[in-house]
């Protein structure tokens, strides 16, 4: 019988469906609270919440979120999904495209408003999304993943993304042991997380050996990132590349194709299928993760305990995770990636 290693386990289940995806969970989800609200400086404090079991009834939510493109967002239906079924709710999810698509997820937002949906969550496009919006909100409304400032949402499931560039930076200036330089290939200029992201990773390199030496600004597409990477390969070699999943993916290749491999290490925003086994194949150096598939659920079991009355939660999410070599999280299939043949459902127990 041939033995496999703990990593090439991870790796066969990232192929097939493990059936410990869709065991029911038990456990309390590790948490964390941060204050004060929608700051991008925060305190944080350890939580510990147990899923909801069932519904005081069958409440209906619409999902808005920018796109499904990636296995991010994937991560994040595929979580929406799995407690919406448990709780026996009634889930309807719309996608605007893009995070260039503010128009249709404001049509999107008014078609939600005027159905009759008891909740509305919204991974959105603009964190002025609701400015925009000209029409009365009438419905609760829970912020997922991205900022959205309204006086009236008050409950924000995701993490903190200017985080997410600091726990990258300090991995850098911890093997930094020379003066050295990265570049920046992050998502839409200022939209989503990547605006924090670049502020959280500035500020903690700042002082430091390590200088940012370019930054690149993309949809989440694979060609316009590796168009992106090859504009700035051919105009300087950095030490470093940081991006999205979606990128780094595109520089797997692009750096192979310009034989630079040995030279340029790839660090990714935050974690995918193909990042995670660009980890152990020893072609990216360090992910976050920030177990989407977490919180996806999270964002169902919240919604329904304030439709049953439980105070606003405040800004709640997950730990953000350090991955890399010998350092993995051992329940990342189950918190942070959608299994592998999975595809996004838009409708949960409806007609």
């Amino acid at each position: 019988m041939v033995k496999l290693l703990p990593q090439q386990i991870l790796l066969v289940g990232l192929i097939i469906l493990s059936p410990l995806v869709n065991a029911v969970e038990t456990k309390p989800w590790s948490l964390e609270q941060r204050t004060p609200y929608g700051k991008t400086i925060q305190q944080s404090k350890a939580l510990s919440l147990s899923p909801l079991k069932k519904a005081q009834q069958a409440w209906r939510i619409c999902v808005l979120v920018p796109h499904l493109k990636d296995t991010y967002w994937t991560g994040i239906n595929y979580g929406l999904v799995q407690q919406a079924e448990k709780l026996g709710l009634q889930l309807s999810l719309y996608e605007a495209g893009s995070y260039y698509g503010l128009d249709k997820q404001l049509s999107q937002l008014d078609n939600c408003m005027q159905q009759d949906f008891d909740a509305i969550i919204i991974g959105s496009v603009s964190p002025n999304l609701l400015k925009d919006y000209a029409k009365p909100i009438t419905k609760p409304i829970t912020a997922l993943v991205n900022r959205l400032s309204h006086d009236k949402v008050t409950t924000r499931i995701g993490v903190n993304w200017y985080q997410m560039g600091v726990k990258a930076a300090e991995h850098v200036k911890q093997v930094a042991n020379k003066p050295m330089t990265i570049a920046l290939l992050t998502g839409p200029d200022k939209l989503g997380g990547s605006d924090s992201v670049e502020q959280g990773l500035i500020a903690t390199l700042k002082g430091s050996q390590v200088t940012v030496s370019a930054v690149h600004h993309a949809d989440n597409n694979r060609n316009l990132y590796r168009d992106e990477l090859e504009a700035l390969l051919d105009k300087q070699t950095p030490d470093y590349i940081l991006g999205s999943a979606v990128a780094i993916e595109a520089g797997i290749s692009i750096v192979r194709q310009y034989q630079l491999t040995d030279k340029v290490k790839l660090i990714s925003s935050y974690l995918s299928p193909a990042v995670l086994r660009g980890i152990y194949r020893g072609k990216v150096e360090f992910s976050n993760d920030d177990q989407v598939v977490l919180q996806g659920k999270l964002a169902v079991d919240i919604t329904v305990r304030e439709l049953q009355g439980a105070k606003p939660f405040g800004d709640i999410g997950p730990e953000i995770q350090s991955i890399y070599p010998d350092h993995i999280n051992p329940n990342v299939l189950k918190t942070s990636l959608p299994p592998a043949d999975y595809y996004p459902i838009y409708r949960v127990n409806t007609d």
